[in-house]
């Protein structure tokens, strides 16, 4: 059942005590010319990432303990599912995914179901050093020819899904360490789904303390590509056409 009156997009917003960050991101989003309803999910925080999400005018889900990124964006697919909205787009808590740029990512939509915010597209200065670039260059190479198509950015977050690739996600959106990017992407690209890429600037984290550290660094590489095996072992996705396309089809 479809609750909304038009086709407004929904910016989900997953957050781990973001509370330095969270209240000025989602100030940025609802301040653009173009209305979003922005979903913040609370994903277990200790701070106040909520109440300040709140206070800036978001839409809170509280998770009841953290289920890291995976878990917090499958919860806000089924929001997104059940309040009938067509488009989402994942927007870091942190400010590094410019707001700005949403617009140009929902953009890709019109030629793909998935639009992927590309840092390293020839726009920008954002730079990844040692096994992360490594990791990432090879990862890019794989997912390109799974795809069919140029993809330099598989492990960015800020990214764009319509109704199909809502239905996906909700059937198989993990919730282990990577797979929330690669895992996701290679299963959506092997149960039919189309990806493009759009190029995007990267801006430094706004605030908080980063999650990643020299440690999870330093193993990047091999999980990256354990994340990519595990990926191509599991089951295709049976994708269900919108309504509104079946309808087109008769």
């Amino acid at each position: 059942m479809r609750n909304l009156e038009n086709n407004r997009v929904l910016v989900i917003m997953p957050a781990w005590n973001e509370a330095d960050c969270v209240g000025a991101t989602v100030a940025e989003v609802l301040t653009l010319d173009e209305p979003y309803d922005v979903l913040v999910v609370n994903d277990g925080s200790t701070d106040e990432t909520p109440r300040i999400a709140a206070s800036a005018g978001a839409t809170v889900l509280n998770l009841p303990f953290n289920l890291g990124v995976g878990g917090a964006m499958r919860a806000g697919f089924r929001y997104a599912q059940r309040l009938g909205y067509s488009q989402v787009i994942q927007v870091d808590a942190d400010g590094q995914h410019d707001p700005r740029n949403i617009r140009e990512v929902l953009n890709g939509l019109e030629s793909a179901d998935i639009s992927i915010g590309a840092r390293f597209a020839n726009r920008g200065d954002y730079t990844v050093k040692g096994p992360r670039k490594w990791a990432m260059k090879l990862l890019a190479s794989v997912l390109s020819k799974l795809a069919k198509t140029t993809l330099t950015d598989v492990t960015s977050g800020f990214r764009a899904g319509n109704s199909r690739a809502i239905v996906q996600y909700l059937d198989h959106y993990p919730a282990e360490y990577l797979g929330d990017t690669i895992d996701s992407l290679v299963v959506a690209i092997r149960s039919g789904l189309s990806v493009t890429q759009v190029p995007v600037e990267m801006r430094p984290r706004q605030g908080g303390t980063p999650s990643h550290h020299p440690i999870k660094a330093a193993v990047y590489l091999g999980r990256s590509f354990f994340a990519l095996a595990f990926a191509l072992t599991r089951r295709r996705s049976h994708v269900a056409l919108p309504l509104q396309t079946m309808a087109g089809q008769k």
